[in-house]
């Protein structure tokens, strides 16, 4: 079991933070405080966007900010919001802080279609829960060809999709095209017309070859 946050826990984990040079174990640290904090008042947090796509690639993509999401409905006010990242010495809000040079972004109940659960990162200050990577490649290719064309989103799926085509990453590809035909997202050409780019890139074999028809 983790132990409590006290406030002078808190100086020594913002101490590491501020000293840490790499930008991803920046994030990390960071996202596993905030977590922490969070935490104590029985609020599950949870990585989602390009946040969690940074963590998954190892910093192959890097985002300019931390999104963070409650698990299920938190009930927490704008006060009690204020109050648990003021502790972080956080300025900004009551959804978007400026943390070390950080911008963390609390979004609300985290929005999930996949059949599958959250992972798990461990971190120093407690676990990091990030969105199932399944999904996170069905939204950037998404957000890459609608409402038009956004090379930045194509090229964030292209890292996602790499890392899980050469091991790096677990990605249960019969869940993407699941995922990717559903009408909410309704992007399953595109989504093999992206990955038939990237094997073809690595050289590796289409993640489809072996997979029956999307439901």
């Amino acid at each position: 079991m983790q132990a409590a946050m006290d406030d002078q826990k808190i100086r020594q984990a913002l101490d590491e933070i501020g000293a840490e040079t790499d930008p991803t174990l920046k994030h990390l640290k960071l996202a596993s405080l905030v977590a922490a904090v969070f935490r104590e008042r029985q609020v599950e947090l949870v990585v989602v966007g390009g946040s969690a796509i940074e963590f998954y690639t190892d910093g192959g993509y890097v985002s300019g900010d931390l999104d963070m999401c409650p698990a299920a409905p938190a009930l927490l006010s704008a006060r009690e919001r204020q109050e648990l990242m003021g502790r972080l010495g956080a300025r900004g809000g009551p959804r978007n802080w400026e943390v070390g040079g950080v911008f963390v972004d609390l979004l609300g109940t985290v929005e999930t279609l996949a059949e599958k659960p959250f992972r798990e990162l461990r971190a120093p200050y407690g676990p990091v829960r990030l969105l199932c990577p399944e999904e996170l490649l069905v939204e950037r290719v998404l957000v890459s060809v609608y409402p038009e064309r956004y090379e930045p989103a194509a090229q964030c799926a292209r890292k996602l999709a790499a890392v899980a085509l050469r091991g790096q990453v677990e990605m249960d590809w019969a869940e993407v095209r699941r995922l990717a035909a559903r009408p909410e997202y309704a992007i399953l050409p595109e989504l093999e017309q992206l990955l038939s780019s990237v094997v073809h890139e690595l050289g590796k074999p289409h993640p489809s070859d072996s997979q029956g028809p999307a439901d």
